[in-house]
């Protein structure tokens, strides 16, 4: 399967205004798993949550398809970064105990990465993936977004982009699930806060290729109206989580 490579191009954005997931995810992440000596964090990104993942495990190794997305890594001692594709990690069989995916699973070839992970992780070793929905501000504000993300951008999103939609819940999931709470990312954002985060999406980038023109600045005005006179707002993320164990 030929990798898709969405975000090479916006990797530097892409580190600096991603949202951060709550430590207390990580936390009950590592509560299921007896033994917290290896985890791989596969399609780490920015490597986000590997260097999160290191305050609970005593070694996490992060892969990305994308070359260019390990290089602007999170620098951790505990973290060994590679370049490798999701199905074909490299990695030794049974050796690890935990396997985590953040807002990436909807990119996979999902039966020979399961394959992967089963041949990856432990007996009793633990599958979690996870995403998050568009973020939430305030009605007035939601709706010029909403108007960028649909009639604008639509054409630009590649069709994996359902799964997000669609909260996770259309992706085939054959590992025995466990119960998971609810979780949610939130922020305080600046308006130019708001706009660099915008213009990491991977449908931005293509319109501004196709177009010429830049289709966050078309929502200028409209945003700033919608905004209003505070310095910052809050800003939130719902999170779509699975997790099994491998039984």
């Amino acid at each position: 399967m030929k990798f898709k490579d969405h975000f090479s191009k916006q990797s530097q954005g892409y580190t600096r205004y991603r949202p951060v997931y709550p430590s207390t995810l990580y936390s009950w992440l590592a509560s299921l798993v007896p033994s917290r000596k290896r985890v791989w964090d596969c399609a780490t990104g920015n490597g986000q949550a590997a260097v999160a993942l290191a305050d609970h495990f005593l070694e996490v190794v992060a892969t990305d398809a994308s070359e260019n997305q390990i290089t602007h890594c999170k620098v951790n001692p505990r973290v060994c970064y590679y370049a490798a594709p999701a199905e074909a990690s490299g990695l030794e069989s049974a050796s690890m105990d935990m396997i985590t995916v953040a807002q990436a699973i909807h990119w996979f070839n999902f039966h020979d990465f399961f394959t992967e992970s089963r041949r990856v992780l432990k007996p009793e070793g633990v599958l979690a993936i996870w995403g998050y929905g568009i973020l939430k501000i305030s009605p007035e504000i939601d709706a010029v977004i909403n108007q960028l993300y649909g009639p604008m951008l639509e054409p630009f999103w590649p069709p994996e982009r359902k799964y997000i939609e669609d909260g996770y819940a259309t992706i085939p999931f054959p590992f025995h699930q466990i119960e998971s709470p609810q979780f949610s990312m939130e922020t305080q954002w600046s308006l130019s806060d708001l706009t660099g985060y915008l213009r990491t999406w991977s449908a931005v980038i293509r319109y501004a290729e196709h177009h010429g023109t830049d289709p966050v600045g078309s929502i200028d005005e409209p945003l700033k109206e919608a905004w209003g006179k505070h310095l910052e707002r809050r800003v939130d993320w719902p999170i779509y989580l699975k997790v099994g164990r491998n039984i």
